[in-house]
C-alpha cells in the first residue's frame, strides 16, 4: 500500500529469479530510464546493470535477472545514468511468487478425494495448498485451503463430472507482503474416482450409451415388423397364388429310384399296368333269350309244340333288353332307379344313362 509498492511492482520466482516492472508511460513519460541492482551490503556495493530489459513499444518497463541474496536494492536513473530517478532497498523473500504443486495426486474414497503434492525444498511452513472444483452444471469454483501440502474435501457426487485445480500460497503478512500465489497446476476432470480427458467424455460417453440402446431397439422393432410383414404375406401369397405340388413326392419312385429318367420308369412301369389289365377281364355274358329265339326257329322246322308256360311277348322283350344292360356292365356297376329311368352307375362313379 505505499507509495514504492504502487510504483514498482516485485517478484521473486520461487528464490530464483527477479522481477521488477515499473508504469514506464505514466512515471517517465517521453524517456527510456535505465535500471541497476546490487545484493551487496556495507560499503563495497557492486551495482549491476540490468541484463534483460522488458520492453513496450521500444521502452523499458522493466528488468529480469537472477536472485542472489535476501536483500536487494534497486535504482532507476535517466538514460544516460546521471540522474538517479527512483531507488528502493526490499527483502527479497517477502515478494516470493511459489512454483506449481508438483506431482499432484488425488484419492478418492466414496464422496471423499484428498489432494497432495511434494512438499517444496525451502519455507514450507510459509505456504498453503488451495483446491478448487466445480461440476459441469456450477458456474463458480469451490474453494478449500489447508497446510502444505495435503487438502480433503468430501460432498462429491458420483454422478458428475469434476474440474479440479491447485496452486500454492505464500501466508500474509508473516512471510509476504503481497499476497503472491503460484500458478494453477493443469487442470484435471475427475468423475466417481475415475480421471478422464475432459468432462465433455463423459457426457459423450452416456450420450453413446443411449444411441447404441437406441439403436438397437431400433433394430428389434424393425425385425418385429419384418416378420409380421413375412407372416402376411406367406398368408396373402398362398391365398392369391396357392402353392403348386412337386411332382417329386407325388411320383416318388420316378425321382427316387429312376432319378428322373421317365423312359426308364415308364418300361418299368407299363408291364405292371398290362399285367392289370390282363387281369381283369370281363366275365362271358350268354344271352338266354337269343338261344330262345334260336330254339323257337328250330322248333318251327319241327312243328308247333304246345308250351305250358306262356309269356307275352312285351315281357320277354323287356327281359332281354335287361339281359343286355347285365351283360354290357360289369357285375360290380350298381343300377339306381329315378322316375322311370334306371341309372348305371360304376366304380368311377360316371353316371350312366
Amino acid at each position: 500500500g505505499s507509495k514504492d509498492a504502487i510504483l514498482t511492482t516485485i517478484i521473486n520466482f520461487n528464490h530464483e529469479k527477479m522481477q521488477i516492472t515499473w508504469a514506464a508511460r505514466k512515471l517517465f513519460p517521453q524517456e527510456n530510464v535505465s535500471f541497476s541492482y546490487t545484493f551487496d551490503e556495507g560499503d563495497h556495493i557492486i551495482w549491476k546493470p540490468c541484463p534483460t530489459y522488458l520492453l513496450d513499444q521500444d521502452y523499458n518497463y522493466g528488468c529480469l535477472f537472477e536472485t542472489e541474496g535476501p536483500t536487494l536494492t534497486i535504482s532507476i536513473r535517466n538514460n544516460n545514468g546521471s540522474k538517479e530517478l527512483y531507488s528502493k532497498r526490499l527483502k527479497s523473500d517477502f515478494y516470493i511468487k511459489p512454483s506449481p504443486p508438483e506431482n499432484v495426486t488425488f484419492l478418492w474414497k466414496e464422496d471423499t478425494v484428498t489432494v497432495s503434492c511434494n512438499k517444496p525444498n525451502r519455507a514450507v511452513r510459509c505456504l498453503t495448498l488451495e483446491l478448487q472444483y466445480k461440476s459441469k452444471f456450477d458456474k463458480d469454483w469451490q474453494s478449500r485451503t489447508a497446510k502444505c501440502c495435503s487438502v480433503r474435501e468430501q460432498g462429491f457426487d458420483p454422478g458428475k463430472c469434476y474440474y479440479f485445480r491447485v496452486r500454492l500460497k505464500r501466508l500474509v503478512p508473516y512471510c509476504n507482503v503481497v499476497h503472491y500465489s503460484s500458478d494453477w497446476e493443469a487442470e484435471t476432470f475427475w468423475m466417481n474416482g475415475t480421471l478422464l480427458d475432459s468432462c465433455d467424455d463423459g457426457i459423450k460417453s452416456q450420450s453413446n450409451t443411449v444411441i447404441v440402446l437406441i439403436c438397437l431397439l431400433a433394430v428389434l422393432l424393425l425385425m418385429l415388423i419384418l416378420s409380421i410383414l413375412l407372416c402376411k404375406w406367406q398368408r396373402l401369397q398362398k391365398s392369391v397364388m396357392p402353392a403348386i405340388p412337386d411332382p417329386k413326392y407325388v411320383f416318388a419312385d420316378l425321382f427316387n429310384d429312376h432319378n428322373g429318367n421317365f423312359q426308364e420308369w415308364i418300361d418299368k412301369t407299363d408291364p405292371a399296368v398290362v399285367q392289370t389289365e390282363l387281369e381283369y377281364e370281363e366275365p362271358e355274358c350268354i344271352i338266354e333269350a337269343e338261344n330262345q329265339q334260336e330254339d323257337d326257329k328250330n322248333s318251327d322246322k319241327q312243328g308247333p309244340q304246345e308250351n305250358p308256360f306262356r309269356f307275352s311277348e312285351a315281357d320277354e322283350n323287356n327281359d332281354f333288353k335287361v339281359a343286355q344292360i347285365a351283360c354290357m356292365t360289369p357285375a360290380s356297376n350298381t343300377i339306381a332307379s329315378f322316375a322311370g329311368f334306371k341309372i348305371l352307375m360304376n366304380d368311377d362313379m360316371y353316371v350312366m344313362l
